[in-house]
């Protein structure tokens, strides 16, 4: 047992790096949390409408994420040599390959907006509640691609930030941004205060104003203090990047833009799956990753400490603690999301009746969370694993063990169970979450075998 249990500085160490983790993705999601439940107090269709435009802007968050932790890569190494010029040409790398994305993102949602949300509404074509979520969905999504350009421009900027240790500027413009957020959806969406009941234009108007604050105050405070934050000196004097940088870049972060962008797209699609099954599917989802979302934030910070402990070690060439480092943050990780989930598993029943909603809705609801609440040691072995892969450099690892196995074993599963089968919807979101068992046995023989440690800051990049 003792080969599972670390020392008090190692969970000093760990809980040093989570817990700030945990303390801006509990803010952010729990103002998420708020919003849901303000939309969800105008009804299951606008609910549904909003949920369905939210898993549609994922895939443009995602595919953003994708390029900034290419650049990345480089933008830390750069920095860690103190490589000032190279820094600035990863940079401009986010920023150009963000705006390709951005730009595609707006004209294709724009233009086949009405395509895209109606895949997610199945029933008569004169239903009134229908209309009334794909009307919903619509303004919602209008003023929300205005958002994008603004989000893409804090990520570049915030992501370079991090790569020199700077966490509390992108911390604070987050925060400021969900208190936005969530005040001006009191005001905009129910009518408070003297202010238009919008609804849910209302909540499109308050995250727009969110993030457009977001992004400035990022922006502001970066070349406010040009001096200290190098990367942007002269940024925009010119966009050329060296064409071996670009290929540096593209060839060792395509697996992870791929995998982001894939990912994102394959639970897009599975969630669209799910909705075949009808509207109050879509409304319980979306109540369900609500709160799984604020329970997860623990093991999506023991990822990112697991990424930084390991990856240390494999930097400072210590192979065989690295690996005793990464079995006691699996074992660490697995046991506190079994607590966790434990108490997911106990509000599962209340947590849905807050929101006004049909009882079918919320008795969904209820048992997507116990599922969820259940999986969450599951989801906690698969998260760790994939971070432990990656830490050694195996992009290419990560990008099969993660979105490939999604969009070739969980997506046709969901689809097959949907379609073409009797079995409740309760049922197929069951077995479509066990199914990821398979994927903990792959990344348990992954990081068993060890082929994962490998140092990779020597390279010349």
């Amino acid at each position: 047992m003792k080969r599972f249990i670390g020392t008090k500085q190692f969970y000093r160490t760990l809980l040093t790096i989570a817990i700030p983790v945990m303390i801006q993705n509990a803010i952010t999601n729990f103002v998420g949390l708020l919003d849901n439940l303000m939309v969800g107090q105008l009804g299951t269709a606008e609910m549904s409408g909003v949920a369905i435009v939210n898993q549609l802007i994922f895939v443009f968050n995602l595919s953003i994420f994708g390029i900034v932790s290419a650049g990345s890569i480089f933008g830390t190494q750069f920095y860690g040599k103190r490589d000032y010029h190279g820094m600035r040409d990863a940079f401009r790398f986010k920023v150009i390959g963000n705006a390709i994305i951005c730009l595609i993102a707006m004209l294709g949602l724009y233009t086949f907006r009405d395509f895209f949300i109606s895949l997610y509404l199945h029933g008569s074509p004169r239903s009134q509640e229908l209309a009334v979520a794909l009307k919903s969905a619509e303004e919602f999504l209008l003023i929300l691609l205005f958002s994008l350009p603004f989000f893409a421009c804090s990520q570049a900027y915030a992501s370079s930030l991090r790569e020199m240790g700077k966490t509390t500027v992108p911390m604070f413009a987050s925060s400021i941004a969900v208190v936005t957020n969530t005040l001006l959806n009191f005001l905009l969406i129910f009518g408070l205060m003297g202010f238009p009941r919008l609804g849910v234009v209302g909540a499109g108007i308050s995250t727009l104003i969110a993030r457009i604050i977001e992004c400035a105050i990022t922006v502001f405070w970066v070349h406010k203090h040009a001096a200290t934050t190098p990367f942007v000196l002269h940024a925009y004097r010119e966009f050329h990047i060296p064409k071996q940088l670009i290929k540096n870049i593209l060839k060792k972060g395509s697996p992870l833009m791929a995998n982001e962008i894939l990912w994102a797209i394959g639970q897009t699609l599975i969630m669209q799956a799910y909705s075949v099954r009808g509207l109050s599917v879509i409304a319980s989802l979306n109540i369900s990753s609500t709160v799984s979302n604020l329970f997860n934030i623990v093991y999506v910070a023991l990822g990112s400490a697991v990424a930084v402990m390991v990856g240390q070690l494999l930097g400072a060439n210590q192979a065989e603690q690295a690996k005793d480092t990464a079995r006691k943050l699996l074992f660490f990780s697995v046991v506190s999301c079994l607590v966790i989930g434990l108490l997911m598993f106990v509000i599962a029943p209340f947590f849905p009746e807050i929101y006004h909603t049909d009882q079918t809705v919320k008795r969904l609801a209820s048992q997507f969370i116990a599922i969820a609440a259940l999986c969450m040691p599951m989801y906690a072995f698969n998260h760790a694993s994939y971070f432990i892969l990656r830490s050694g450099g195996q992009t290419f690892l990560t990008f099969l063990f993660d979105s490939v196995f999604t969009c070739f074993i969980v997506l046709p599963l969901a689809v097959l169970l949907s379609t073409h089968t009797a079995l409740s919807i309760v049922l197929v979101y069951l077995f479509c979450q066990l199914v990821e068992l398979l994927k903990s046995g792959i990344g348990y023989q992954l990081i068993k075998s060890g082929k994962w440690i490998q140092t990779i800051v020597h390279e010349n990049n």
